[in-house]
Formats: C-alpha cells, sequence, structure tokens
C-alpha cells in the first residue's frame, strides 16, 4: 500500500465543517462541487458517515487549493501524579 495515504487530512466531521465554513459554502454549494447530494453533506458534518475513495481525494484537493490548514485541538491529557 502507498504512502500516500498517510499524508492526507483524515476526514472527520470537524475538519469537513471547518473546510466548508472556510469555502464560505453552504452544504448545497460544497455537494455541487464534489458532484454529491446535499444530504451527503449533511451526513458527514454530524458524524452519520465519513467519506471515502474519490470524496475524500476530491475533498482533500478542494482543501489544497483552497490553502485550507485544519489542526485538530487533541484532547487535553489527564494529567497523572507520580
Amino acid at each position: 500500500m502507498s504512502n500516500r495515504n498517510k499524508d492526507r487530512p483524515q476526514w472527520d466531521s470537524e475538519r469537513i465543517h471547518a473546510l466548508r465554513r472556510h469555502l464560505e459554502l453552504t452544504q448545497r454549494e460544497l455537494a455541487e462541487r464534489l458532484g454529491t447530494r446535499q444530504q451527503t453533506i449533511s451526513e458527514w458534518e454530524t458524524n452519520i458517515y465519513k467519506p471515502r475513495g474519490a470524496s475524500a481525494t476530491l475533498l482533500s484537493i478542494i482543501a489544497e487549493q483552497a490553502r485550507f490548514s485544519y489542526e485538530a485541538i487533541p484532547p487535553k491529557e489527564t494529567l497523572k501524579k507520580p
């Protein structure tokens, strides 16, 4: 398997929503760009489904063209006392 997939972002609901807001698009407008339905975008953003295959690749291409950079803030780790 190629290492290229490791370099691609994992498209979770927060990242998809952030990309759409960065692009200033509605769900319908993003769906049109991706060639999918508005309901699909909604399902991704509500974490019912995750994009895969060509949809994930297209999201990555659109994000790269828009110079979208999304770094999730890691959850706070519980501090362990020695």
